[in-house]
């Protein structure tokens, strides 16, 4: 399916109220969409806050263990080094960073989708695996939102709410992707505004508990706005809060410094009830490569920014949440 079909094809379901489910890759080349009844026929298991297409299935035995083999510093420093450099230049204000790192997990991807407990969840193909926190936008009442998750900390750590909100360079990253949303929000909504800023959700994983940092802004859709499904979701990709500002230029750095494609890593998939639409980008992701499991992690990167920090940011944030 071209980029164009993609588009046509969510624009005409959402005129005639056609449930649907759709997933999308960073780079826009391989999207892919179908009525929602199908989803089993091509492979795919979804939860969507508690939108699901998934038989009901024990996790209590499955509760899996995740053994890290990350790359070295040197070599993430590498990476580090060239967005770093471009961020100097003034190419890009903020730039998200991410890396592969090869696991070895006691539990098929069938097994981890139902022992993780997140917003987002999707099996695709018994090939990739996503148990994300990170809504992309939702839709419903002529109404669109957007919630943008930047700024990740150990919640066990000393007044670990105060520090990440109080953290000078974790509040400017979130700042600059906020206007981002906002701005993005803009091309297809109207009266645009940021209704909350800055709140905070617990994320409890297999290994310790994470506090992520959010925001919440909001636009008003034109009255024909399910007409026009397609066309707002592929204007607004890739999703800022994984890409950077401004947007076009940090893909091209992205590209230059993570040296292959991300593939759906970071992409965003979602589904249309027939009234209403939510989705999730496509962070927490682990992929199936040949023998190997790898999984995807990595975060933002300013002029601020530490390697070290970062470096430690990205391989703590392996895991899979669960209850």
């Amino acid at each position: 399916m071209t980029l164009q079909e993609f588009t046509v094809a969510l624009n005409e379901w959402g005129r005639t109220k056609t449930p649907f489910f759709f997933c999308v890759d960073f780079e826009l080349e391989k999207p892919v969409a179908f009525k929602l009844a199908e989803a089993k026929d091509h492979n795919v298991i979804f939860s969507i806050n508690g939108f699901t297409n998934a038989t009901a299935e024990s996790s209590a035995s499955a509760q899996p263990t995740v053994k890290k083999f990350p790359i070295t510093f040197s070599e993430y420093k590498r990476k580090f080094d060239k967005v770093f450099e471009r961020l100097a230049y003034g190419d890009s204000f903020l730039t998200n960073l991410t890396i592969k790192t090869q696991i070895e997990i006691d539990r098929s991807l069938n097994e981890v989708f139902h022992a993780a407990n997140a917003k987002y969840k999707l099996l695709m193909n018994n090939k990739f695996l996503v148990f994300s926190p990170e809504s992309f936008i939702q839709i419903r009442d002529q109404k669109i939102y957007s919630y943008p998750m930047k700024g990740t900390i150990d919640a066990s750590l000393p007044n670990a709410a105060e520090v990440i909100l109080n953290d000078q360079k974790e509040k400017a990253e979130h700042i600059t992707i906020v206007d981002l949303i906002r701005n993005d929000l803009t091309l297809v909504s109207k009266n645009v505004e940021v209704s909350k800023f800055r709140f905070i959700d617990e994320i409890k994983t297999s290994n310790k508990n994470l506090l992520q940092v959010s925001s919440e802004i909001n636009g008003t859709l034109s009255d024909n706005y399910l007409e026009h499904l397609g066309d707002i979701l592929v204007t607004l990709l890739p999703a800022g809060s994984v890409s950077g500002a401004p947007k076009q230029k940090t893909c091209e750095i992205i590209s230059e410094a993570e040296e292959e494609k991300r593939g759906y890593y970071t992409g965003v998939f979602g589904c249309f009830d027939g009234t209403t639409l939510d989705s999730g980008v496509m962070i927490r992701f682990i992929e199936q490569v040949d023998k190997h499991v790898y999984y995807r992690s990595g975060g933002g990167i300013t002029t601020q920014s530490d390697a070290d920090t970062e470096y430690q940011e990205a391989i703590d944030k392996i895991y899979v949440p669960v209850t």
